[in-house]
């Protein structure tokens, strides 16, 4: 089994679980307002590989290795879902945040940028668009993230 990192976190949240927050969420919405959802501790990547190990009845280490790839260029050890210093209101549901940034788009200004973006990608300027993009989402750095390695999974 490989995993990039033994320190590296990440938060886990079931399908069932998120569909019901996205839902309640959209339950509250009057039109323009970014919500964040409570995604609980991050889960230790080492710990959920060990564990599904023996879940299948096997020893980490033994009947299965587990190899470190390392960090990507861009990737970090743990998530931040959000910047330091941003505002957050609690809402009617505990798990739900409603991110309080008086910068966010709304309405008139966020249709005239999904009208932007849709006019640069039928004209296929995608520099144009993650330049777009990195203007108008806070701490969007697409235009500084380096282009993923991908690779493929020798299955011989």
């Amino acid at each position: 089994m490989t995993i990039t990192h033994p320190d590296m976190k990440r938060y886990f949240m079931t399908i069932p679980e998120a569909v019901y927050l996205v839902l309640q969420a959209a339950g509250m919405s009057k039109g323009g307002e970014t919500f964040v959802l409570n995604m609980g501790q991050q889960v230790r990547i080492m710990d959920l590989a060990e564990d599904l190990i023996r879940l299948s009845g096997l020893e980490p280490g033994k009947d299965i290795e587990i190899i470190y790839t390392g960090i990507r260029p861009g990737e970090k050890l743990s998530e931040d879902l959000w910047e330091e210093g941003n505002q957050f209101v609690p809402t009617q549901h505990p798990d739900i945040f409603q991110f309080d940034d008086p910068a966010n788009l709304r309405e008139e200004a966020l249709q005239e940028t999904i009208s932007e973006l849709l006019h640069l990608a039928t004209d296929g300027k995608n520099d144009e668009i993650i330049k777009l993009v990195d203007q108008v989402i806070p701490g969007s750095a697409v235009a500084s993230t380096p282009p993923l390695e991908l690779t493929s999974i020798d299955q011989s």
